[in-house]
């Protein structure tokens, strides 16, 4: 009996030696050699660089015009040792549309840029030749109340930062023109000249000073579809502005002067016009206040675009936020200089109070006084978070007073949770519109806009909208903008994009003195079908890692640039895309918004970045806020951020 328990025992003792945790180490020379990974590159050498070339085939019928178009654009990025950042941007495209002519014609544009070449004594500079539009300095940029464009020129512009001593310095010059293209972006060359110089410098601690000049042929109107179009005439302007600035107080001094010729005012005004502005905040403890005065002469012009003219007055703004409460409110005191434009009083507000960290709600109101008329807009609305995602329920009214008509809307947006790789919001709306001598229009709507990973190598994204009102100005009909990606094998892509629209545009809720005209539009109907083609090859050792060290922690930035006209900052599926604007990343990287307003970069290096969004497609009077946007990258994240477009309201 003793053998059996000292064999027992002996098979016991071998076993838990056996089953005791020992550090094993396998030699690296004899593992196996993982799998190609199909984003690697093929060639890893040399310093990080790119290639993209697309092909694109277009069909569109605008009305009762039928057209094609037929693209090819390619771009590339390359990393140099001692010269920054090089990258070019290209596009030409052949269209049979009327506008080039019964026998169509070709069109196209091209951008090469350097960025980041450093120079003895601190300076870097950046360069464009091609299609660019005129630089901006940062007191240029960083307006509270008005707005100066930047003017689109095919030729040459170079910027000049010296960042230990806030100097800035750039130049362009040019051939005027104007942005064209379906699918692929173009450029109209105009007869005329744009020049640009501009300089910025700190003249004494707590100050910056800058002043800029610019000189351009033609101003951008619309035409009778409602697209933009150069217009004859010239124009001269002179901008000098100073700002001063401590921990919790600042104040702008703004001074502009034009010369302009050939009727390029709406209302006929030519000649010398003088403008001045003063903008200034401060800060006590809670609360922000923006206070200034304005007198813009009519006729002030700058550069190609419409800016704010013939008004002279005040505004004074209060701003707070704290834990639950956000709310801030407004007062203008506007008057026209000439007598022949707006003259009385504009009002804003807004609160919002988070109730929970699932409830929030809040309201905005706009009264406007003007010749014993008021005019006023409401809007009401309640966010909640719950197992079915974001909610928000929101109700619009708009009176324009006595002979102008009455406008109301409700609307529910819902963004539901869905798991990675999905993404879907929906939006219903119903709503009136009346006029004097006229039946009420009552409008229902239902809208869509999301997308799916169908797999490995599909995906689909998009929106649609259909629509069904009864009277006067009533609209039916389907809108619809889908688009098929297919990743065929590693750095080729196929796309497909479906586009249908019809209807008109309106805008009942906004009353903003200053703003724009944005008057009722009929636009025709418009069906357009893409199909796209592209190849993007990438070198380096190892790819290239925006904004880091080659082999550094990576995430991706992607979002989308859409119209907010609810203002919420939350893209409902109502809401239009804003198609072929540029986003920049870090002042560097450059990418354009897709036909669903997407955009994304690859590839990020984990940290602080800033993104900031080149207007120069939006639709007037549509903007974006001015600065840079600050994006965290996380390790293997998409950072995703939904860049709303605002207008005046």
């Amino acid at each position: 009996m003793s053998a059996p328990a000292l064999a027992g025992e002996a098979v016991g003792a071998t076993a838990s030696a056996e089953g005791e945790y020992r550090d094993r180490i396998i030699a690296a020379q004899a593992l196996a050699p993982l799998p190609p990974d199909s984003d690697e590159v093929a060639d890893a050498s040399g310093l990080p660089r790119s290639l993209r070339v697309q092909l694109d085939l277009a069909r569109t019928e605008r009305g009762d015009e039928g057209y094609g178009e037929q693209g090819l654009s390619a771009g590339g990025y390359w990393e140099t040792a001692d010269w920054g950042s090089w990258s070019l941007d290209a596009a030409a495209f052949h269209s049979d549309r009327a506008r080039y002519g019964d026998g169509g014609g070709w069109g196209g544009a091209a951008t090469l840029w350097q960025r980041g070449l450093f120079l003895d004594g601190g300076w870097r500079l950046d360069n464009g030749l091609g299609v660019v539009n005129t630089p901006s300095l940062d007191l240029q940029r960083n307006q509270y109340r008005f707005f100066l464009p930047t003017v689109a020129l095919a030729g040459l512009s170079t910027q000049w930062n010296r960042d230990a001593d806030g100097l800035s310095a750039y130049a362009a010059f040019g051939r005027a023109g104007i942005y064209n293209g379906t699918r692929v972006t173009g450029f109209d060359i105009a007869d005329g000249q744009v020049g640009a110089v501009g300089a910025q410098w700190r003249p004494a601690p707590g100050w910056t000073a800058s002043a800029a000049l610019l000189s351009t042929d033609g101003r951008i109107v619309p035409d009778s579809l409602g697209e933009a179009a150069l217009a004859a005439g010239s124009s001269q302007a002179a901008h000098w502005a100073a700002t001063w600035s401590s921990a919790r107080d600042s104040m702008q001094i703004n001074l502009l002067n034009s010369r302009s010729s050939g009727g390029i005012d709406a209302r006929g005004d030519r000649g010398d016009a003088t403008g001045g502005w003063i903008d200034a905040s401060s800060r006590r403890g809670r609360y922000r206040h923006n206070y200034g005065l304005f007198s813009l002469d009519p006729g002030l012009v700058w550069g190609a675009l419409p800016i704010n003219q013939d008004v002279r007055g005040g505004y004074y703004r209060i701003a707070y936020q704290y834990g639950r409460w956000i709310w801030n409110a407004g007062v203008d005191d506007i008057h026209s200089i000439s007598g022949h434009g707006f003259d009385g009083q504009y009002a804003t507000g807004f609160a919002r109070y988070q109730a929970s960290s699932s409830l929030g709600y809040g309201a905005s109101a706009s009264l406007r006084h003007v010749d014993g008329r008021d005019s006023y807009s409401l809007q009401g609305f309640l966010d909640r978070r719950s197992d079915w995602g974001l909610t928000r329920l929101q109700l619009d009214q708009a009176d324009g007073g006595r002979g102008i008509g009455r406008s109301w809307q409700a609307s529910v947006d819902q963004a539901l949770p869905l798991r990675e790789g999905r993404r879907l919001s929906v939006s219903l709306g119903y709503g009136e519109l009346s006029y004097p001598d006229q039946n009420p229009t009552r409008t229902a709507s239902v809208s869509l806009y999301g997308g799916i990973e169908l797999g490995q190598r599909w995906s689909l994204d998009g929106n649609a909208r259909w629509t069904r009102g009864d009277g006067p100005s009533a609209l039916r009909g389907v809108d619809l903008n889908l688009g098929l990606n297919w990743r065929i094998a590693p750095g080729w892509g196929l796309s497909a994009s479906l586009y249908q629209s019809r209807g008109s545009q309106r805008s009942p809720f906004a009353l903003d003195p200053l703003a724009v005209d944005s008057p009722f539009q009929s636009l025709p109907r418009e069906r357009s079908g893409f199909l796209s083609l592209r190849y993007d090859y990438q070198a380096g050792r190892p790819l290239a890692v925006i904004g880091g060290a080659p082999g550094a922690a990576t995430g991706e930035v992607a979002g989308s640039i859409f119209l907010d006209d609810n203002g919420d900052g939350v893209r409902a599926a109502s809401e239009l895309a804003a198609v072929n604007v540029t986003v920049v990343l870090d002042g560097r990287y450059s990418v354009r918004t897709d036909s669903n307003g997407q955009f994304a970069f690859a590839r990020v290096s984990v940290g602080s970045h800033r993104l900031q969004v080149i207007a120069d497609n939006l639709p007037l009077p549509w903007s974006v806020a001015d600065g840079a946007l600050p994006v965290t990258v996380n390790v293997r994240d998409t950072r995703r951020i939904d860049i709303g477009a605002t207008r005046p309201r």
